[in-house]
């Protein structure tokens, strides 16, 4: 991934994603407004932050990819696998739709999801002109949101998988991401032939690999043109929120794409 800075918010964008009729940016916590827990970027109230510092920051966030800061949708993110098409911009004062990920073929919306160690993916066909990006925790892995988006696309846009650039950015590694035999047994349950091969064990415990299940994943799906960040909330909480890192005290980055 390259970073890009604009004032004192730095963002990072996917290698292989062109850089003419798209906009994308995995935003880190600098140059927002909110205080100490939350500080500064912070994109979202469920911690205690005002609505008023996330209005802002959302605006600084847009902004600086030169979108406009009321033309956007998201939705409120449950750590489910509902998949939704934005027809039209949801705008700040409309209601929330139940979702963990989000498609567009309309240029001008910018979808903008909220993270904190879940993984932020990120998917582009250029051929049909569609975009979506996925909140997907380890409910959201297993229960193959990434492969149900991928196949929304394909069915209500006609997108074609190996046309799709993928991308899945900064989130939470194995290392730090140790999780119970509830986890283990479901893992077990969806991918029964090499369950074993997203799991790894540190000091008697379980981890499991979200990257490496959510690139499989998606290669499933038929997308051979997969970018993965490397890049560890955990290990960075100078730079990214962290929901284990930082114990749940802390706020949300945002990720956001928009076709131009």
């Amino acid at each position: 991934m390259n970073i890009s800075t604009f004032n004192e918010i730095k963002y990072c964008q996917f290698d292989s994603f062109p850089h003419e009729g798209i906009a994308h940016g995995i935003f880190m916590r600098h140059g927002g407004c909110s205080p100490t827990p939350w500080n500064s970027l912070n994109l979202s109230t469920t911690g205690g932050d005002s609505i008023e510092n996330v209005v802002e920051n959302r605006r600084r966030v847009l902004a600086s990819l030169e979108l406009d800061p009321e033309y956007f949708f998201d939705v409120w993110q449950v750590h489910s696998s509902e998949v939704i098409i934005a027809e039209k911009n949801k705008g700040s004062n409309q209601p929330y739709t139940k979702a963990d990920a989000i498609i567009t073929s309309k240029p001008g919306i910018s979808l903008l999801m909220r993270f904190a160690d879940c993984v932020p993916i990120f998917l582009f066909d250029p051929t049909q002109k569609v975009i979506a990006i996925v909140h997907a925790g380890w409910i959201g892995t297993l229960d193959l949101i990434a492969l149900k988006t991928v196949k929304k696309m394909e069915c209500v846009f006609g997108s074609r998988p190996k046309n799709i650039i993928a991308g899945i950015g900064p989130s939470i590694c194995v290392t730090h991401y140790p999780v119970g035999d509830k986890v283990i047994k479901k893992l077990i349950t969806m991918f029964p032939e090499n369950w074993m091969d997203y799991v790894k064990n540190y000091d008697e415990k379980s981890h499991l690999d979200l990257w490496k299940l959510n690139k499989y994943i998606l290669e499933r799906s038929g997308i051979i043109n997969i970018d993965i960040s490397g890049l560890c909330t955990v290990c960075d909480k100078g730079n990214w929120f962290s929901h284990r890192g930082e114990n749940g005290k802390t706020g949300r980055f945002a990720g956001v794409i928009s076709m131009l």
